[in-house]
């Protein structure tokens, strides 16, 4: 009967050596997902923007492939949070021209249950939207005609306090933004020239914004119109949402509609063709979730399919907008996707 040897040659110890590190790296890394997963916190968000973040006991976001009035109003109710009172309905109704904004029938239900009104706000760039009587006129020529239809810096602006902001002190407002006691944010979710996509945050900063506000956000100080690019101009985005959360705390549901996914904004009177096909509708009680999850389902069509729109998000770095928007406190981009 032979004794067992328990010294380990050189080979052993370095296998096992080895075994440990690979360990550890699994520990840490897990211990940074839990860290991530929990409640929003500000100064603390990790770059994941490129890896999915689906995960049990994240934030929920429901997702439907019914892109309909009825896919809308379900994407809606799944949320469980029934409003009252004045509603705003925060879309863009299309520059004239463009071929690719969300259509009015999509929310016809969605209108008609909350009893809401269509807002937006004028451009600082001229075009055909950039006065109240010619932003009317486009949106009933866009057929926005079952509901008013209230263009929120119509009578001037208001101004509101950004906590922590890195770049901006105030955000600057269409004053008729706190008539409302809920706003509902329906986002057309595509690409975009300078943000690389336009989700909630987009929908929410610039489309309430004055013009005078846009330029705050477009502009660096001292400098022209579109002079600020890259983070700083995501961060000033949703720097604008800090302030607009803060004024209305606990009376705002996200909504994005993943379809018509061109490379363009609704801005555009020229936007390019989609080259993805349609995906559907999400909704979520957190702004950050909802944006990261539409980017993952982006990220989840074939390589060709999905080339054209992920090409224009990344070469504008747009996913710093859902991490500045967790670093900053607005939710987390780890989610659990609830289909219905």
């Amino acid at each position: 009967m032979h004794k067992s040897n328990n010294r380990l040659n050189p080979g052993k110890i370095g296998l096992f050596a080895v075994v440990l590190v690979c360990i550890g790296v699994l520990v840490g890394a897990a211990g940074v997902v839990k860290e991530q997963s929990g409640k929003a916190q500000r100064g603390k968000a990790q770059d994941v923007s490129f890896i999915n973040t689906e995960q049990a006991g994240g934030s929920k976001v429901f997702f439907t492939t019914d892109i309909s009035a009825k896919g809308v109003l379900a994407a809606y109710k799944a949320l469980g949070v029934p409003v009252s009172g004045k509603v705003a309905i925060k879309l863009h109704m299309g520059e004239p021209g463009n071929q690719n904004y969300l259509r009015p029938e999509l929310l016809r239900d969605l209108v008609n249950e909350v009893k809401g009104s269509f807002v937006d706000g004028n451009t600082a760039y001229g075009g055909r939207r950039g006065t109240t009587q010619s932003h009317l006129q486009a949106a009933k020529d866009h057929g926005f005609t079952y509901a008013p239809v209230d263009i929120l810096d119509a009578d001037g602006e208001i101004r509101l306090p950004i906590k922590n902001g890195k770049h901006l002190s105030e955000a600057i407002l269409g004053s008729h933004i706190m008539n409302y006691d809920w706003i509902i944010s329906v986002a057309h979710f595509k690409g975009h020239s300078m943000a690389g996509y336009g989700g909630t945050f987009k929908n929410l900063a610039i489309g309430i914004a004055t013009p005078e506000g846009k330029r705050a956000i477009h502009s660096n100080v001292g400098g022209a119109m579109f002079s600020s690019s890259g983070e700083p101009f995501f961060e000033k985005v949703i720097e604008y949402n800090i302030a607009l959360m803060d004024a209305k705390p606990g009376k705002m549901l996200y909504i994005n509609i993943l379809n018509n996914l061109s490379t363009e904004c609704d801005c555009s009177a020229n936007a390019s063709k989609p080259t993805m096909a349609d995906i559907g509708i999400m909704a979520s009680l957190d702004p950050v979730a909802l944006d990261k999850a539409s980017l993952d389902q982006i990220y989840a069509r074939p390589a060709e399919e999905r080339k054209a729109l992920v090409d224009r998000i990344e070469s504008r770095g747009g996913a710093h907008q859902v991490i500045y928007g967790e670093r900053m406190g607005l939710g987390s981009q780890f989610y659990e996707l609830i289909r219905f």
